[in-house]
């Protein structure tokens, strides 16, 4: 899948501008397999390692260096947004020794310097088995034919990556039409045959989620993956677009399944809600939650959690009448459904010694639950 000609022009514009030194920290990061790089005036810089942060052999950052580094690192014409909205969002591709690796960046100011988030993407989408979400699983979302699947979690918690593999499944199966509309790109999908990708970065390619959603439904799409959910316009196309007949993905910012239903109908006025919850009810075809748990050894890779929903007839029944308190026993009771609750699956973790009894406690709804 190659980007858009504006998309192209800004990768081409940051391989060959980007600070040295910053990539230098970028490629110490990357060789580590970190997943962040964190850059914070008096701080040296930082990389988060298997959830933990670790500051890299290197001096605090003075203010003045660190706001022209970043300053030189932002896109040119992002930087007047930068200096109006005081945050920004953008991706680069690297090159040299680090070519194929994309970032995340998201500049900010604090106590009024300039601060940056750098999170490293891996150049291919990863493997079922690298990520540990279990294949079987996401062979049954990809095999959905319409309705929307929704991916919720921390921030970090790995949504866009379990999204990225799950779309990339119905893109190497061929026969789809997919555009995706993120903030920023982060995954590029490769060119499949009998398939088309559309990637539509917001503020580069599109204004807004709910313009390139809006925009979306005229091209076709078989498959629409709307990087996050953030406003009611958006969820309210989304919605529609899953109504329609089109299989929507997305991801939401929420502690577990459950939340993720709440959180959708609460982005819509009171009034609203009711009509919202019939649509949820009708077209909600899963909810799949994430957390990533520490190893029980500090520094190893982290451990997915996973919280598994899929809308049966009790399920649709408590969101369209808002009885959101019964899902967390539908969750524990119908595992013949597919149903895994995250009591469950951190029990599991727990059994099999990869992680630690107070990560484990700290996790589940009744410490009771580990060692039933």
């Amino acid at each position: 899948m190659q980007p858009t000609h504006d998309g192209d022009r800004l990768m081409q514009d940051l391989q060959s501008d980007f600070p040295p030194v910053l990539t230098e920290w970028l490629a110490q990061a990357a060789q580590a397999e970190a997943s962040d790089l964190h850059l914070v005036a008096g701080f040296p810089p930082s990389i988060r390692l298997n959830g933990r942060l670790t500051h890299l052999n290197e001096s605090p950052l003075e203010p003045d260096r660190l706001n022209i580094l970043l300053i030189e690192a932002c896109p040119e014409h992002f930087q007047e947004k930068l200096k109006t909205e005081r945050s920004l969002d953008f991706s680069v591709a690297l090159g040299g020794d680090l070519a194929g690796t994309r970032v995340r960046a998201n500049l900010f100011y604090t106590t009024g310097n300039l601060g940056g988030c750098f999170r490293i993407i891996p150049g291919a989408i990863p493997d079922f088995e690298w990520a540990a979400f279990p294949e079987e699983l996401a062979e049954r979302l990809a095999g959905i034919r319409d309705g929307m699947v929704i991916v919720t979690g921390p921030t970090g918690s790995g949504k866009s990556t379990t999204l990225a593999m799950i779309v990339n499944l119905i893109n190497r199966a061929g026969g789809s039409r997919i555009i995706s509309i993120e903030e920023p790109l982060e995954f590029e999908f490769p060119r499949m045959p009998n398939s088309m990708v559309s990637q539509r970065e917001v503020g580069v390619d599109v204004p807004t989620f709910a313009d390139g959603l809006r925009n979306g439904l005229r091209q076709d799409p078989d498959v629409i993956l709307v990087g996050e959910i953030r406003g009611h316009d958006t969820a309210q196309i989304a919605l529609s677009a899953a109504e329609t007949g089109h299989l929507v993905f997305s991801t939401l910012h929420s502690r577990d399944a459950k939340g993720a239903i709440t959180r959708y109908t609460d982005l819509f006025t009171d009034d609203a809600q009711r009509d919202i919850r019939s649509q949820l009810a009708l077209c909600l075809r899963s909810v799949v939650a994430q957390r990533l748990l520490p190893d029980v050894r500090p520094g190893r890779k982290q451990h997915l959690a996973l919280e598994v929903l899929w809308n049966t007839f009790p399920i649709g029944s408590a969101i369209r009448t808002g009885k959101f308190e019964s899902i967390d026993n539908y969750l524990t009771t119908a595992r013949d459904d597919g149903m895994v609750s995250f009591d469950e699956s951190v029990r599991r973790l727990f059994k099999a010694g990869k992680i630690s009894q107070q990560v484990a406690e700290m996790n589940v709804r009744e410490a009771i639950q580990l060692y039933r």
